[in-house]
């Protein structure tokens, strides 16, 4: 069991050594810098299933790294939720066939209400009508799920979470954002404490 525990570590960290790295992150970040930081909109992101998950985590994150963020359920979209969406918001859609129907459909809400809002996608299918919907995607690089079906997303939300951890970053390095803007968004816990004395000394 403990080998087939590495060979699972193998595996996933071999795709995120894979993903590729392309002008398309610049591309995005540029969007969601002229989209939130210029035009004060926000961050909408968005995902079904497993993606959701991936999607909620890098709401909170950008929001606690000083872009304003939110998660956008896509069937809850349909009921009344798209009217979170602001003329000068961004979209960030996640999937990973770059199929599935209730992203899609919230392209199309989406187009309805506010054409001008730009939207990126990631996703592991260049030619799946999501991405032609994209102002900009990023690739995946569809790696191969590790779950012994072929078929639980594994590897794929590994590697979605890793490409969102790069926006983040970058986006922080980007606006300049501080220990100093992080305590002020981090007010309990660890982290709260960790940021306050590190800016401290700043």
């Amino acid at each position: 069991m403990l080998e087939k525990v590495k060979e699972i570590f193998r595996r996933e960290a071999n795709a995120i050594e894979n993903i590729p790295v392309t002008k398309s992150f610049e591309t995005a970040i540029g969007i969601i810098h002229r989209q939130v930081h210029e035009k004060n909109g926000k961050l909408v992101t968005s995902g079904m299933g497993k993606a959701g998950q991936i999607a909620h985590n890098i709401a909170t994150t950008f929001s606690s790294t000083g872009t304003p963020s939110i998660f956008l359920h896509p069937s809850e979209a349909q009921h009344g939720d798209l009217g979170i969406l602001q003329e000068n918001d961004v979209l960030l859609a996640i999937s990973n066939s770059g199929k599935t129907r209730e992203i899609i459909e919230l392209i199309d809400l989406k187009n309805n209400l506010y054409p001008q809002i730009p939207v990126i996608v990631i996703t592991g299918n260049a030619d799946s009508p999501l991405a032609l919907k994209a102002d900009c995607f990023i690739l995946t690089g569809a790696p191969e799920e590790v779950c012994t079906l072929g078929l639980t997303p594994t590897t794929s939300t590994t590697i979605m979470t890793v490409i969102g951890d790069a926006l983040v970053v970058l986006l922080m390095s980007k606006i300049g954002f501080s220990a100093k803007d992080y305590a002020k968004r981090h007010h309990g816990g660890y982290l709260g404490m960790k940021s306050r004395e590190i800016s401290g000394k700043d």
